[in-house]
């Protein structure tokens, strides 16, 4: 027998407080005695593999973060009550789009349209969506790419998938995070009821 599942994707350029945000939501959920699984941003591993990524992202990595993304989900529905994903696979896609526009590179129109349906088909499997807001105010972590003409690119190109899939994220500001916090957990408290 199986019980409800409730995944709950942050997405949004770097360093505006994903992980954080999501290590805040997973105490709280835990403190209600709930089994939490958790996708990390797998950029790193994929570079750790030997894919390009950030400005040199490619059709490759592309495919493999969200290949990797999905696998994790799965992996994690099978003992979690709420799967907390840091960067949907649709957030890769925009990365893409945000490398390719600032190197200039292209893609055929083939593999773009294989990993835009792949990113379509996946964004429904989400019954929570948190979008993070890019405050170039707010100075980039230690080690972080500094390249805030790409991390522009990739805050616009994350937006627009989500608008263009009809996701309605809830938009996460570095302002509003107690606010945002405290009604995605109440949302996914009460999506498990």
């Amino acid at each position: 027998m199986s019980h409800k599942k409730i995944k709950v994707g942050i997405a949004g350029t770097h360093s505006t407080g994903k992980s954080t945000f999501l290590e805040r939501l997973n105490s709280r959920l835990t403190e209600n005695s709930l089994r939490t699984g958790q996708v990390g941003d797998l950029a790193k591993a994929a570079r750790d593999r030997g894919f390009p990524i950030l400005t040199e992202h490619n059709f490759e990595s592309t495919l493999w973060i969200m290949a990797e993304g999905m696998r994790q989900e799965a992996e994690a529905a099978l003992i979690s009550d709420v799967i907390l994903v840091d960067r949907p696979v649709f957030d890769a896609l925009g990365y893409l789009y945000a490398a390719l526009e600032i190197s200039g590179r292209s893609l055929p129109d083939r593999k773009l349209k294989e990993l835009r349906l792949i990113a379509g088909a996946h964004a429904a499997d989400y019954d929570l969506l948190i979008l993070t807001e890019l405050d170039p105010a707010i100075r980039l972590g230690e080690g972080r790419d500094g390249n805030q003409d790409f991390r522009v690119a990739a805050a616009e190109h994350i937006r627009r998938i989500a608008e263009g899939e009809t996701l309605a994220p809830v938009i996460l500001t570095s302002r509003n995070t107690d606010t945002v916090l405290q009604e995605i957990y109440e949302k996914t408290i009460g999506l498990l009821a």
